[in-house]
This record gives C-alpha cells, sequence and structure tokens, in this order.
C-alpha cells in the first residue's frame, strides 16, 4: 500500500480529515484536481465573506458622518479591487493549507481522483496521464456545485452560478438572484449594498426560508430598506438572453412579471460532486442521489468512506471538517461521539446578519414541545446602539417543560459570532435559568442573549 489513507477532494472536509489522520500517525495522499482548500477556501465561504466585507465597508464609508466622521470627496465603490482583495484573500488560505500540508507531511497528488478497484485510486493528471494509488482507507469528499435548473440554463456569462459571480469582469448595473438561501441572500446583499438594482426571487413564501419565521421577516425588511425588490412565492419561468438585457419572466403571486435585468444569478442550492468519481464500478450505494453512510461515514463497500456534500445531511463546511474528523478517528480505533445533527448552527452573512442552531419556535410547537420563548431587540442594546447596529434582535425557543434550550435565532450584527455560545449551551442541556444566571459582559451584543433567556421567564430588565 502506498498510504494508509487516500483522501479524494481538499476542501473543509478533506484536508480537516488528512490533517487529523496524519495526526493520528497515518500516512495520508490527498487528490486534489485545482486548489487546496476546495470550493470553501477558493471559491464559496472565504472570498465570498471578503466581499462583503468590502461592501460594509463601504457601507460604513457613506455613513461615516453618523459617526462624527467627515470624509470629503466622492465615497465609491472600487468593484475591481475587491473582486482582487477577495481573491487575493482565497489565495492566502489556499497557500495555508499548502503549509499545513507540508508540516503534516501530507502528500498532494494533483489531478482527479477515482475509485480503481479494491483499496486503489486512479489519479489522472492535467496531461492525461494515469496513476494508480492504493490504501487500506479511501474518503470521498468531492464536495459540489452549483445546482441547475431546467429553464434556468447557465450559459457563463448572462446567467451564471456563485462561481462566477465571484470574478465578474464588471459591476452589472442589475441583477436577478434566483434563490434567497444563504449564497443567493449574501449576492443579492453585496451587489445591492454597492449600487447594483437586485431583485431577489424566492419560490418559498419567505427568504431565507430555513429561518424561524421572525428572522425572515426582519431581513426581507432590512432588504426592502436597502432598496431591493424581493419577490417571494415566485419562480423564475424562463430568460430570454437574445437581446442586451435578460427578460427574466416570473411567475408571482399576483401574476407573470418581466424583470429585466443585465445578469441572472442562480443560487437555487447545490448538486453533489459524485459522476466518474467510480462510485457505479465499486457498488457504493446511492440515496437520493448522495452516498449512502452509517454514523462514522462508512459507506457499504469496506474500505471507502464519504463525507460532506455528497452524503445526506446539512452542506456547510464546518460539519463536513467535523465529519471528516470522526471519520479519521474511528479508522484510528478511537472511540468519537457522532455527530449530532440536530445541533448544527447556520450562518447567513448579510447585514444584519443571521445565525441560528436547532429548532425554530414552529418546528418546536410542531415537534410536540410546549415551548416558552423568549425575545430581546436590539434595540435595547447598549452596545448595539453605540454600533449603530439596532437592527434585529435574540429569540430563544426553551421546553417549557423541563427548561431545555430547544432552539436560539438571531439576526442582527455580529451574530454569527455570538452563535456558538448557543451551540455549546444546547449541547450541555444548559436550561434558560442557566443562561440567565451566567453573567454575561456588558456593554456586549451578547448580553442579548442573556435577556432572550429572561424575556422567556418574564424577568427580563432592559425592556
Amino acid at each position: 500500500m502506498n498510504y494508509d489513507l487516500l483522501v479524494i477532494g481538499s476542501g473543509p472536509g478533506g484536508y480537516v480529515a488528512a490533517i487529523r489522520a496524519s495526526q493520528l500517525g497515518m500516512k495520508v495522499g490527498v487528490v486534489e484536481k485545482e486548489n487546496l482548500g476546495g470550493i470553501c477556501l477558493n471559491w464559496g465561504c472565504i472570498p465570498t465573506k471578503s466581499l462583503l466585507k468590502s461592501a460594509q465597508a463601504y457601507e460604513y464609508a457613506l455613513h461615516a458622518a453618523d459617526y462624527g466622521v467627515s470624509i470629503t470627496g466622492e465615497v465609491k465603490p472600487d468593484f475591481d479591487a475587491m473582486v482582487k482583495r477577495s481573491r487575493g484573500v482565497a489565495e492566502g488560505m489556499s497557500k495555508g493549507i499548502q503549509f499545513l500540508f507540508k508540516k503534516n507531511k501530507i502528500d498532494t497528488l494533483s489531478g482527479f481522483g477515482k475509485l480503481a478497484g479494491k483499496n486503489s485510486v486512479e489519479v489522472t493528471d492535467e496531461a492525461g496521464n494515469k496513476t494508480v494509488f492504493t490504501a487500506p482507507h479511501i474518503i470521498l469528499a468531492t464536495g459540489a456545485r452549483t445546482r441547475q435548473l431546467p429553464n434556468l440554463p447557465l450559459d457563463g456569462v448572462k446567467i451564471f452560478g456563485y462561481r462566477k459571480a465571484m470574478t465578474l469582469p464588471k459591476q452589472p448595473q442589475s441583477m436577478v438572484v434566483v434563490g434567497s438561501g444563504a449564497i443567493g441572500s449574501e449576492f443579492a446583499y453585496f451587489y445591492q449594498s454597492i449600487g447594483t438594482r437586485v431583485t431577489l426571487v424566492e419560490f418559498l413564501p419567505s427568504v431565507v426560508p430555513n429561518e424561524d419565521e421572525e428572522v425572515s421577516r426582519q431581513l426581507e425588511r432590512s432588504f426592502k430598506k436597502m432598496g431591493m425588490k424581493v419577490l417571494t412565492s415566485s419562480s423564475v419561468e424562463k430568460v430570454d438572453i437574445s437581446g442586451e438585457l435578460c427578460k427574466v419572466t416570473i411567475k408571482t403571486k399576483k401574476g407573470e412579471e418581466i424583470v429585466e435585468a443585465e445578469a441572472v444569478l442562480s443560487a437555487v442550492g447545490i448538486t453533489p460532486n459524485t459522476e466518474g468519481i467510480g462510485l457505479e464500478e465499486a457498488g457504493v450505494q446511492l440515496e437520493n442521489g448522495r452516498v449512502k453512510v452509517d454514523e462514522f461515514y462508512r459507506t457499504n463497500v469496506e474500505g471507502v468512506y464519504a463525507i460532506g456534500d455528497i452524503i445526506p445531511g446539512p452542506a456547510l463546511a464546518h460539519v463536513a471538517s467535523a465529519e471528516g474528523v470522526i471519520c479519521v478517528e474511528k479508522i484510528a480505533g478511537l472511540n468519537p461521539e457522532p455527530v449530532n445533527y440536530s445541533n448544527i448552527p447556520g450562518c447567513t452573512y448579510t447585514s444584519p446578519e443571521v445565525s441560528s442552531v436547532g429548532l425554530t419556535e414552529a418546528k418546536a410547537k410542531e415537534a410536540g414541545y410546549e415551548v416558552k420563548v423568549g425575545k430581546f431587540p436590539f434595540s435595547a442594546s447598549g452596545k448595539a446602539s453605540a454600533a449603530g447596529q439596532k437592527e434585529g434582535f435574540v429569540k430563544l425557543v426553551f421546553d417549557a417543560r423541563y427548561g431545555e434550550l430547544l432552539g436560539a435565532h438571531m439576526i442582527g450584527g455580529n451574530v454569527t459570532e455570538m452563535i456558538a455560545e448557543l451551540v455549546v449551551a444546547k449541547k450541555l442541556e444548559i436550561t434558560g435559568h442557566e443562561l440567565i444566571k451566567s453573567i454575561h459582559p456588558h456593554p456586549t451584543m451578547s448580553e442579548a442573549i442573556m435577556e432572550a433567556a429572561a424575556a422567556a421567564y418574564d424577568e427580563v430588565i432592559h425592556i
């Protein structure tokens, strides 16, 4: 055997699995056809956050007078510079993975990898040369790509996915964004904030449809306040790209509407990269288009494992990383605790930000819980007022019988940095009163968590 472990894909699932395996004494090879770090570091999580930070900096400059800062001259966004900075940040992070691989003595096997018989992976490089490597354990971590709809074919010029949206040659004056999940909402916010006229189209009744209803309504209000056009319970029927502008036919609650825009961004979900990697030949079982695994990510084929976006579950970078660690720890003979998929935090990096974990109020009631709900608005927070970020709130959902935290839902400034406290609280089965009695520093945004818990039990002080 060439290696103890081979990993196909170097995204946040694959590279983390590789590093943990190396720490546990395994000889590891990682197959990657593009850049180390996968989509997340190169075309997803990291470069998008860079663009969003640029948009936030621009908004701060526009409202500098609100903070007592005088800026003379015109403040305007430099789209090319924003894109260049974003690519630089991504490149730096990818080089960081190269350093970590070197530090942990992990081999990078450049090319396209596929299963090629028992304990074997065939790697085809750019020149078409094929090399077979062997290992008793093989982890598939091939990630996903933009999902294409039949009535929304991507041409890469006028209609494109998130990857192209990060490197457009020029800023479009108008754009239709289809889908208001995290990806769609973040790009809609970014482009609207720097002056593009954005129309956001969502098939379901609310934006960020997986979030609590009150959070969704607040984000929609924030988007409309920016000047964004938001169409919910709507669907794109077709796009005519024959003219200079795209003519987007949208079926809405009020009837059919045609919106003209320079560009259309499709953000309607992702498709797992399961084609061409030898699953069928190896006999690896699929379930609804994704690889079927057990709680330690073993497939039905001995020695073959799968993690991340190609298996059922939330397609999130931090989930893939956790899955990778658990997978290799089990391979190494340790006794890892399986992922609790009911305690996965989700974050959307719009402004205001959105974060959540656990059950929404509606889902908790559907599950038969009698609930206590506490809500604290950031308009009553001293830190939020000082920061000029009074939009939003913290909402906590508790089981009325035992006081267990069932869910946490936040919208506001920096709430993506606050959600981890509630993930830990939920894991440790902390009660509402334990949160109330845990002293939070003042003045901070996180005080709103303590206050929301107090509101659920009629003990809130500051509202």
